[in-house]
């Protein structure tokens, strides 16, 4: 038995432990569930930016512009309808919602993003100083926008990478949902 200064056991209820989710997956599961709340019925887009000790400044998530009637502008993305007929006219996308919300500056901060940024986007997170980019999914690949996003990226010095989340992470996240509803 060990006794430290305090004449105390250090071996009474001293745990060793580990979280199960690396900073990238807690953030990204956060970006998960922010995109959860969009409404957008083809593609919902989250995104979590986070500062240099792991602090979460802002999140956001696909939506249209705050206040408007809803009703009155289309979810559709039938390319060969006029703009005005077209959610990418009244859109406004996750890291732009984020950007707009947040309460301090973004300069040094890492982007999670359940999709890579489009060049609009990138614009936004380049001016914002952000020092990193984390994506799931970059299913833009090759696209005129995605390969101007990372052009802009490269220029300014954003840094981007792709995460793949460990099967397991969803299966405990599940049990883990599972066992808080019984302890209600």
């Amino acid at each position: 038995m060990e006794i430290n200064n305090n004449n105390q056991d250090n071996t009474i209820n001293f745990v060793s432990f580990k979280s199960a989710l690396s900073w990238d997956e807690y953030f990204m599961l956060q970006a998960m569930i922010a995109a959860f709340k969009s409404k957008d019925p083809a593609t919902k887009v989250g995104s979590v930016f986070v500062d240099q000790n792991n602090h979460q400044i802002t999140m956001g998530y696909n939506g249209f512009v705050a206040g408007i009637d809803e009703s009155r502008v289309p979810w559709g993305k039938d390319k060969s309808a006029p703009l005005e007929f077209q959610k990418y006219g009244y859109v406004v996308h996750s890291e732009a919602n984020a950007i707009l919300h947040a309460s301090r500056s973004l300069e040094g901060s890492r982007a999670y993003v359940t999709l890579f940024p489009c060049n609009e986007c990138a614009k936004l997170i380049a001016s914002s100083k952000v020092k990193e980019v984390i994506y799931l999914s970059d299913k833009h690949l090759e696209t005129e926008s995605n390969r101007i996003a990372k052009k802009i990226f490269e220029l300014s010095g954003v840094s981007f990478r792709p995460l793949t989340l460990r099967a397991e992470i969803l299966t405990h996240l599940l049990e883990h949902l599972q066992n808080l509803l019984t302890d209600i």
